[in-house]
């Protein structure tokens, strides 16, 4: 790629923002106010945008998610479906006259949710209409080009699933386990019924989905070649998927009489291969691949690629830029438009794939703007955007224009004050640029110095950006200032950068971060004398390097976080990475020590909060258990908390509006010594 064009639009349209007499700091309670948009669709004549929106009800401790629908000019926003269930997934038929969409809308006799199933719903209204009737529900689907099937995920039946004694459907069963990957967060252990394939005529009246794939796989992400006849999907069907991330694109025929034993596999890549999308002539699949050796992990850049949908060699587009690509959609003039991840932003972008000269990305950069998703109608886009003062939102974009067209949090925030955020550039120890975000005190006086929060990010392959980010806005209402920082580990800086963690946990990415509090503390801004740390997930693990290694911070939140490597091995849901980055724990025993916190445990003098969810198999609570075990052995203040029930992320809207209630406290009575 020889040049990057970088389209700086700020010609964002928005509503006249009425100036308020009064406006108040953000509250714990906002949080449980604050209504997250997603996954923008536009309806086949572009008139319309379809989207979500999530609410969560602290009194009833739940969430739900609603389909509502937009003109693409703009106007007031029209629910789609009711409340009192969660829909999502909504999906245009062809025509654009139906919605189509997921969704529980029942209960059984112990009043637990019926499984899930695709429901349609005339735009013009009406009553939904279920479409499925499968016993073990519906993971997602996708209209034929025609609009007269759908192609449906669906997981292989349990026995207890196809039998009629409902009692017997409560009863516990055995977990038998022969699978190497055996346990997922989220999911719990994991067996041989597998996500496969099936198509469904609509109007049948048996309503009975074909299945179209089978075997002891799994199939995601199923996309229709325009002509309705053939279907690319992916799916890791290597000799051991379990212990080889080499998933690739397949073809399987929409008619499909053997189960799938018939295949066209497209790609040949040893490593990753997803999110297919045809072309508009079905000759070509563009798609996301990772290149780099299995050694570079979770830290190798993701690349833009096109493949002859009929297989052969592939055309990586995108090797040079060195920055990861997400979501790439074909457009009708041939284009394919993607997202592009790169130091704190999130830009969308095109490229002309018609031409094997051509590397040239065009790319809109939406000012101090994230794209987080979006969808194409010709060459008119639907993106969820956010800005640091704006949680995301659904915008459009064609030519050089962006316009907001939802404005759903907009009471809510013109009442509020937020933090002014400074993006902020300094050197590390060993001389390397590192970039991040100083969150000021709401209210920020620069004669003072303010007790300061470094609050780290999880990943460790992520990015703080332009984005909303509502904790370190909490921090700031309360008098602190915050710093979010992207130390070497993140992504966005490209494949080095990140791949400079690998097996060296708490080493650079600890001289990044801390390096950053010292540029805080040079700015006149952070007070050297009161200092708090935290993090949830990798968050909370780097947090726990940095205790270990300097007593400066006074007081500390470790969330969701590990110390004692090996005592994860087949306890946590990373096997196979475990492998790749540390070897086997018996062979390679001193890796796994090495970079195990918990090994320094007595060098820890901060006062430590604990925290995390009781079922966690992503980062489970062992891990807070043996470190609050040891602190509180040696006699250091110390507290654990368990959330029952949960996953790495805390879901229940009680036990969310807690952790920020003790996040609070904690950093108020050994940070601001109250």
């Amino acid at each position: 790629m020889k040049t990057i064009k970088l389209l700086l639009l700020f010609s964002v349209l928005v509503c006249p923002l009425f100036a308020q007499t009064t406006k108040r700091a953000i509250t714990i309670d906002d949080y449980f106010n604050v209504k997250e948009v997603k996954d923008p669709q536009l309806s086949p004549d572009g008139k319309w945008i379809a989207y979500t929106v999530t609410e969560l009800d602290l009194k009833e401790d739940k969430s739900e998610t609603r389909i509502w629908m937009v003109a693409s000019t703009g106007g007031e926003a029209i629910p789609m479906t009711a409340k009192g269930y969660s829909a999502e997934h909504p999906r245009w038929s062809p025509d654009g006259k139906f919605l189509a969409f997921v969704a529980s809308r029942g209960k059984d006799k112990e009043g637990e949710d019926e499984p899930a199933q695709v429901w349609t719903l005339n735009r013009l209204g009406g009553e939904a209409q279920a479409v499925t009737k499968v016993k073990q529900g519906v993971k997602s689907f996708e209209w034929s080009p025609d609009g007269k099937r759908m192609v449906l995920v669906i997981r292989d039946p349990r026995p207890e699933e196809l039998t009629e004694d409902k009692e017997d459907d409560k009863k516990p069963k055995p977990h038998v386990i022969d699978r190497l990957q055996f346990k997922r967060d989220y999911v719990g252990y994991l067996d041989r019924f597998r996500n496969h394939l099936y198509v469904l005529t609509l109007g049948d009246e048996k309503m009975e989905p074909v299945q179209i794939t089978s075997g002891d796989f799994d199939e995601s992400d199923p996309v229709w070649h325009p002509d309705g006849t053939k279907i690319a999907f992916v799916s890791n069907r290597s000799e051991n998927p379990d212990g080889l991330p080499n998933s690739d694109i397949w073809i399987v025929s929409a008619d499909n009489t053997d189960k799938g034993k018939t295949l066209l596999q497209v790609t040949k890549n040893p490593r990753e291969d997803y999110a297919p999308s045809f072309s508009p002539d079905g000759q070509t699949i563009a798609y996301l691949t990772v290149t780099a050796p299995l050694k570079t992990m979770w830290y190798a850049t993701n690349h833009l690629a096109t493949v002859s949908s009929k297989g052969g060699s592939p055309t990586i587009w995108t090797e040079k830029i060195d920055r990861n690509i997400l979501a790439p959609k074909f457009s009708a003039d041939g284009k394919v438009w993607f997202l592009v991840e790169t130091g704190g932003e999130q830009h969308l972008a095109s490229m002309d794939v018609k031409n094997p000269s051509s590397k040239l990305v065009q790319t809109a950069v939406v000012g101090e703007s994230i794209v987080q998703s979006f969808d194409l109608n010709g060459n008119t886009a639907a993106a969820l955007v956010s800005r640091p003062d704006l949680p995301s939102e659904v915008f459009t974009f064609s030519g050089e224009t962006l316009k907001q067209i939802t404005f759903t949090n907009k009471k809510l925030l013109d009442q509020i004050n937020l933090s002014n955020i400074e993006k902020i550039n300094f050197k590390s120890k060993d001389g390397t640029p590192v970039e991040g975000f100083l969150y000021k005190p709401v209210g920020f006086d620069a004669s003072m110095r303010y007790p300061t929060i470094l609050w780290i990010h999880g990943g460790p392959v992520a990015q703080y950006d332009h984005s909303f980010e509502y904790i370190p806005q909490l921090y700031a209402a309360n008098g602190y200032a915050v710093l979010l920082i992207n130390p070497r580990g993140s992504s966005g800086y490209g494949e080095a950068f990140s791949k400079a963690l690998f097996a060296d946990w708490g080493n650079l990415d600890f001289q990044d971060v801390n390096a950053a509090v010292d540029h805080a503390i040079a700015m006149g801004v952070a007070d050297k004398d009161r200092l708090g740390v935290g993090g949830w997930s990798y968050g909370g693990i780097l947090t726990n390097y940095t205790i270990t290694q300097t007593g400066r911070f006074k007081g500390a939140v470790s969330g969701a976080s590990e110390a004692l490597y090996r005592a994860n091995y087949g306890h946590d849901h990373y096997q196979m990475w475990w492998e790749v980055e540390l070897g086997l724990p018996w062979e390679n025993a001193e890796a796994w020590e090495r970079i195990s916190p918990f090994n320094k445990v007595d060098k820890i003098t901060t006062p430590t909060l604990w925290i995390g969810g009781a079922e966690d198999w992503n980062v489970p609570i062992l891990n807070s258990e043996q470190m609050y075990q040891a602190m509180k052995r040696l006699g250091r203040q110390t507290q654990l908390v368990v959330y029952p029930g949960e996953f790495h992320g805390i879901s229940r809207p009680t036990f969310q509006k807690d952790r920020f209630e003790r996040f609070l406290q904690w950093y108020g009575k050994y940070v601001k010594g109250n």
